[in-house]
């Protein structure tokens, strides 16, 4: 299996400094900043990066545990809510609120709710971020 890469560069002091991440793949390079994270200033964070991965692992994990389980999912649509906090000692996430919408004909509510937190334990990303409270939220849709 490949080896992902991602990398940051911050210029400055913490508050009046400034940043960039990249993407290895070059799919994604952003400006960050004290603002952008801390408060609503223009650019990217973190947690935001955090979230988009766990969006699209969730997806993923969901997807293929309905193809295994014999259903064939439409489409899968989760966002990621990551909620960095003041803790003992600094900043925290908290949690993640996933919450997912999927088009899946022929499964019953409880049978995509089992195999909607399978995923979540499942997916890779939830498991890296196993110390965080992950919480679900699975709607089937038509």
């Amino acid at each position: 299996m490949p080896v992902r890469s991602a990398k940051a560069q911050w210029d400055g002091t913490l508050k009046e400094g400034k940043g960039t991440m990249s993407l290895g793949s070059g799919a994604f390079q952003g400006a960050y900043s004290f603002n952008s994270r801390f408060e609503s200033g223009t650019g990217t964070n973190p947690e935001e990066l955090i979230g988009a991965a766990h969006a699209g692992c969730f997806s993923m994990a969901l997807s293929a545990a309905l193809g295994k389980a014999g259903f064939t999912p439409k489409r899968v649509s989760t966002s990621a809510g990551v909620h960095l906090e003041p803790v003992e000692g600094g900043f925290g996430i908290t949690a993640i609120d996933l919450v997912t919408e999927a088009n899946v004909p022929g499964i019953d509510n409880a049978k995509f709710q089992e195999i909607a937190e399978g995923a979540k334990k499942g997916c890779p990303v939830s498991k890296a971020l196993a110390a965080t409270k992950i919480n679900l939220s699975a709607k089937l849709v038509s």
